[in-house]
């Protein structure tokens, strides 16, 4: 029998455990979403019980870092997301529960779950960002601001209302250009990327997204579909290195060609002889600004009146094709679809995850309110020509501003062009070495390929295809062989404006690629 000291003892045990556990349940965050629908903040896993269910996505969907970078989780998890809790809300099993959606996770974790939850929200609920952000923090809840993907002190936080921003803009975009007249529709070519959806998940094709996204397959992702591309530079031959898959200009032609893309922007220094797309058929020019660094305004007002000024979608290339391509892009997305800088950053980062770094958003930051007057101006412009129904009456618009640099000063834009990109080229050659679009292709393909199943040898990398066909690409290169001698003469002939990319003979590769053809669709109709 135990005395009656121990038995104190242990009762005082028990009464510090339910005191504790009652702490801990306390520190629990459940946040009202709607009648049916919670989120919450927990310190452990739960299970569901007959009047809830509960479910957690810490483990299934996990953002890939480069560096000190934590988030937002891209464009195929959110879809995916998306459709996990679509099929809770609306099972029959479910229709009398409550679903919890939760995270036990740690800060970071906390951060994605609040950002999926908070852009379905926005998305499937029709809340407002400020309505969906002022529930997630309701129950005094904080979350960590997310960070670019340098590997120093984070000089610019991004948090998850700017997301809940971006994702609520690029929705409400589609609605605006519905409702313009159609002489606007015709003359403005620059909201030409409208005419397909941003964010229209009833066409969004995740395996592909996931498919292209890969350093072996090309990777590239859509920022604005039907006008951006956002990829990583090509390389004169295909081949692996630094573990990185590289691949030729050829490589790309085919994929290139079934989404209209007719334009390609270099930003790095030359890797590849630009013949290579412009003997082919394409538009090919060259910006360059040394890596990890800003573009001056010569460069960001050549770049923009490129854009306004091509056909069909424009693919654009640095490196590793996030930092210094995915700032001017932000660039042009804040002059025509007045995002903000933050707002443009976030939507470029759920597209292309690590995209602008650095003092890169910063500089995004510096230029918005000049970008938002120099695109009034350009729809004023626009609006006041009412018979202005032909590309040439926009070209003619354009004259007019294409000296305005970002400064609001004129001043000779291509001698100044020249000169910065004649200096900064020579002061790339004199950093030797790897630079940051080096490091972060390497640290992608090393990541991607320990999520892979499987391995890929030096033969296997070229830009695979999806189709299941394997007579495709032989058929393919038996077409080619057969017309090479026929077609050499024509090719050589082959006008550099040439805007018909459709009809082009095939040319046979120094290692012949699978055909990407097939392609059901675009990342994002």
């Amino acid at each position: 029998m135990k005395r009656k000291s121990e038995r104190r003892s242990e009762s005082r045990k028990r009464v510090c455990a339910s005191l504790s556990d009652h702490t801990e349940s306390k520190s629990d965050i459940y946040v009202h979403i709607t009648d049916q629908l919670y989120f919450a903040l927990l310190h452990q896993k739960v299970k569901s019980s007959p009047d809830r269910h509960c479910f957690c996505i810490d483990d299934e969907l996990s953002y890939e870092n480069f560096y000190a970078d934590f988030g937002p989780l891209n464009l195929a998890m959110f879809y995916r997301f998306c459709c996990k809790l679509n099929k809770k809300l609306k099972s029959c099993v479910h229709a009398k529960k409550k679903i919890v959606f939760y995270t036990c996770g740690d800060r970071k974790k906390q951060a994605n779950a609040a950002y999926l939850i908070g852009s379905y929200a926005v998305m499937h609920l029709q809340k407002t960002p400020e309505e969906a952000y002022s529930l997630l923090v309701s129950q005094n809840a904080s979350y960590l601001p997310f960070r670019d993907a340098s590997f120093g002190t984070c000089m610019y936080n991004l948090n998850i209302l700017d997301c809940l921003r971006a994702v609520h803009k690029v929705i409400q975009i589609l609605k605006i250009h519905q409702t313009r007249p159609l002489f606007l529709l015709i003359a403005c070519f620059v909201f030409q990327a409208l005419q397909f959806s941003w964010l229209d998940f009833s066409q969004f094709n995740v395996e592909e997204y996931e498919h292209y996204e890969r350093a072996e397959n090309g990777d590239f992702n859509w920022i604005i579909p039907g006008k951006f591309l956002a990829f990583s530079g090509p390389h004169p031959k295909s081949k692996i290195e630094n573990g990185y898959p590289l691949h030729a200009p050829e490589a790309y032609f085919p994929y290139f060609r079934k989404h209209n893309i007719t334009t390609i922007i270099r930003l790095n220094k030359k890797m590849y002889d630009a013949k290579r797309f412009t003997d082919m058929g394409f538009k090919h020019h060259d910006l360059f600004f040394v890596d990890g660094s800003t573009p001056n305004d010569a460069i960001v007002t050549k770049f923009l009146n490129i854009c306004e000024n091509a056909d069909g979608a424009i693919a654009v290339h640095c490196k590793a094709g996030l930092g210094r391509t995915g700032t001017l892009i932000g660039c042009y997305m804040m002059k025509h679809f007045r995002l903000t800088a933050a707002e443009a950053i976030a939507w470029i980062r759920i597209c292309r995850p690590g995209s602008v770094i650095g003092p890169q958003q910063n500089f995004v930051e510096d230029k918005q309110m000049n970008l938002w007057a120099e695109g009034d101006l350009y729809r004023q412009k626009i609006s006041e020509q009412e018979n202005g129904s032909s590309k040439m009456a926009v070209a003619g618009i354009l004259s007019g501003v294409e000296d305005i640099s970002i400064n609001g000063t004129n001043k000779n834009t291509s001698q100044r062009k020249t000169a910065t990109e004649t200096h900064t080229e020579e002061e790339e050659e004199e950093c030797g070495g790897l630079t940051q679009g080096d490091k972060l292709r390497a640290l992608k393909s090393k990541r991607q390929s320990r999520a892979s199943t499987g391995s890929i040898s030096l033969e296997e990398n070229t830009i695979h295809t999806k189709s299941t066909s394997k007579s495709l690409s032989s058929d393919k290169r038996k077409r080619t062989r057969a017309s090479l001698g026929s077609n050499r003469a024509s090719r050589r002939s082959l006008s550099r404006r040439r805007k018909v990319l459709h009809a082009m003979p095939s040319v046979r590769f120094q290692r012949p690629c699978n055909s990407i053809s097939k392609a059901r669709a675009p990342l994002l109709r």
